[in-house]
């Protein structure tokens, strides 16, 4: 299981969602151009001393991301059919994550074999990038038995 993170707005949520990773042992990809500077330093202070235990790798496109993809892609998006309690993850997916202040492109969102929607509260318009990763990735480690132990 990864998770992949679309053209990222925030450095904090990055960092975030990079310590998430290296906590629960799942790596991070990382599809370019970002909203900030992606260097090892700012990753450093976004992540603090998580960044250097996360498995992160940059895509310079969509195209080498999907190209490198083994696994399913399973697409967070408030515009998601399935909702998270209906959802099936399997071993081998790939958790995705649009960007903050866009999400992904139709192209992108046609591409996810699973396109999950967390639900909320009426009158919400959406959750923070890295508590969403968080919801959506433990609840796929819960049905996968991935935990780390």
């Amino acid at each position: 299981m990864r998770l992949a993170l679309y053209q990222p707005d925030q450095p904090g949520n990055v960092g975030a969602i990079l310590r998430l990773g290296a906590c629960l042992g799942v790596p991070v990809d990382v599809v370019m151009p970002c909203g900030f500077p992606f260097s090892d330093r700012a990753l450093k202070r976004a992540g603090m001393d998580y960044a250097r235990l996360a498995a992160v790798t940059r895509h310079d496109s969509w195209d080498a991301f999907e190209a490198s993809v083994a696994g399913r892609l399973a697409l967070f998006t408030t515009a998601g059919a399935t909702p998270l309690a209906a959802a099936a993850f399997e071993v081998g997916d790939v958790l995705l994550f649009g960007a903050e202040s866009r999400g992904v492109p139709a192209e992108v969102h046609a591409r996810a074999a699973l396109r999950v929607r967390i639900p909320q509260a009426a009158g919400t318009r959406s959750l923070n990038l890295a508590v969403a990763a968080g919801i959506g990735l433990a609840e796929a480690l819960r049905q996968t038995g991935l935990w780390p132990s």
